[in-house]
């Protein structure tokens, strides 16, 4: 099957080696969004609660820009320097999807790119 690299100028660039996302057949690949906004430059300021809506936004235009939504998304992984807040993601997330919910991962990591607090990718299908 051919790939298709998935770009959009409504989330932040791709600040290393990688695509926004890439769609092979129904399926989408979309990379990890941290709390950058579409614009890039610095993270954004806020609480944690912002954080949390920039990453599902950007995971949300990427989503639109490959044909799909937040409601396709099949697995959500979730990585949180801090796991003291995966009750406020879960929060914001319920702003964002409705059931059935994706399978999702929470995962306790040691650092992020930026210093972000947050940082989620998943995977989307479009059948």
């Amino acid at each position: 099957m051919a790939k298709e690299i998935i770009k959009t100028d409504n989330a932040p660039q791709a600040i290393g080696t990688y695509s926004q996302a890439v769609k092979v057949g129904t399926t989408v690949y979309l990379s990890g969004q941290i709390p950058l906004p579409p614009a890039g430059g610095d993270l954004v300021a806020g609480d944690m609660r912002a954080q949390i809506k920039q990453v599902f936004d950007n995971l949300s235009a990427v989503a639109t820009a490959a044909g799909g939504s937040l409601q396709d998304v099949v697995k959500l992984n979730v990585f949180l320097p801090d796991l003291s807040h995966f009750p406020l993601v879960n929060e914001v997330m319920a702003e964002y999807f409705q059931e059935p919910y994706p399978a999702r991962a929470a995962v306790g990591v040691a650092a992020l790119p930026k210093g972000a607090d947050v940082e989620m990718d998943a995977v989307m299908d479009l059948s």
